[in-house]
């Protein structure tokens, strides 16, 4: 079904009810930022039966193909009901660098995995030494007949533990300018070599991880885009991931409990917080204006630049705010309502511990200010 041709009202329609009806009620509002494959399993393949599983793709890999601003109605949509972050990995990132770089049998082979949720997907870029600064990697690929041996540490490896396979970045040839020499392979979580250890985050939930590669063989038709110029698509996928951290999903999921707490209480009737909330809001719908331009421009084919980088400051750091709100206007309440582990728990104590680390995710803001700073607007 071309879902662009319906009207805005009728397509929100469309979503909402098929989301009520079909969403589990214990995933509304979660606990967990990302819960549990088992969790969120029969809600994934709901989707995927539906066709709805990658709204981001064009239609013909799968997906629906949406217009920037049905894109927004989705998200939105999804926020509204509270539901929770999927295993989104090969959706929002590998799916899209494959579409655009992967080759015939890379598509045929992994796509429809992604899709049907057979293939759960990590990101391997991350090392100890090579956060921000991502070009400083030191994971090596060298090759070994008609494969490679992958040596090195990949580290804050999201979707670590249920997660079948891993895209990641290693240096397949050392030169003078650290960019070049990168090359993107799919590994397989499974081979011989591979070591996963989880990390508990401050929310006490172990949703991260490290991966240690000791000679982990891969064969050379698992590498995504031309030998050595990983990078390229490495920048394709850092500008999706920007773009997907920099949807307004994170801010409109605090922004509605918090909406729902004020008018429990009362709230509203309070000018200073009306007036800090209304700020937020204005934010938030300013952030939509962006994100919408920003979408339409991949749907059009056309490659954001580094521009993005400024999407992403603008997420989540109104997330961040809005955080920091929720859990003051909670106050003892917020924090003792945390301590209870199921849906529908205030959480706004554990809501301020996700929105801490999101100025980091995906290069941290200051990195972001940099590139705007070189690369938009020509500053020394």
């Amino acid at each position: 079904m071309d879902w662009n041709a319906l009207t805005d009202d009728r397509f929100r329609t469309e979503v909402r009810t098929f989301i009520e009806a079909t969403c589990p009620s214990n995933l509304r509002n979660h606990p967990r930022r990302i819960p549990r494959w088992e969790t969120t399993r029969e809600w994934y393949r709901a989707l995927s039966a539906k066709g709805w599983i990658a709204p981001n793709w064009p239609t013909a890999y799968g997906g629906m193909g949406l217009t920037a601003s049905k894109l927004l109605i989705f998200v939105e949509e999804l926020e509204r009901w509270g539901v929770p972050r999927i295993y989104d990995m090969g959706l929002f990132m590998l799916g899209p660098i494959l579409i655009r770089h992967g080759t015939a049998e890379q598509k045929s082979e992994y796509l429809p995995r992604i899709r049907s949720g057979e293939h759960r997907w990590s990101q391997g870029y991350s090392e100890p030494g090579a956060g921000s600064d991502l070009a400083s990697l030191r994971t090596t690929a060298e090759q070994d007949g008609d494969g490679y041996v992958i040596n090195g540490h990949k580290t804050w490896t999201t979707f670590l533990d249920d997660a079948t396979h891993m895209f990641l970045l290693a240096r397949t040839k050392k030169s003078e300018r650290k960019q070049d020499g990168i090359s993107l392979f799919l590994v397989d979580l499974e081979t011989p070599g591979v070591t996963r250890r989880l990390i508990t985050t401050i929310a006490g939930h172990a949703e991260l991880g490290e991966v240690f590669f000791d000679n982990v063989r891969v064969p050379a038709k698992n590498i995504v885009g031309p030998l050595h110029g990983g990078w390229s698509a490495a920048k394709d996928l850092l500008e999706f991931e920007r773009i997907n951290n920099g949807s307004p999903k994170l801010g409109l999921y605090v922004l509605n409990r918090l909406d729902e707490y004020a008018k429990s209480k009362g709230l509203l009737d309070d000018q200073a917080f009306a007036d800090r909330l209304t700020a937020l809001r204005l934010d938030l719908l300013d952030q939509y204006c962006a994100y919408r331009h920003f979408c339409a421009l991949l749907k059009a084919g056309r490659t954001p630049g580094p521009e993005v980088s400024m999407l992403k400051i603008w997420s989540t750091e109104t997330y961040q705010r809005l955080a920091e709100l929720f859990l003051e206007v909670t106050s003892e309440e917020g924090v003792e309502a945390d301590r209870l582990d199921e849906a529908g728990s205030l959480a706004a104590l554990r809501l301020y511990y996700r929105s801490r680390p999101a100025t980091i995710y995906s290069g941290s803001s200051e990195v972001q200010r940099n590139l705007l700073a070189k690369r938009v607007l020509g500053l020394a």
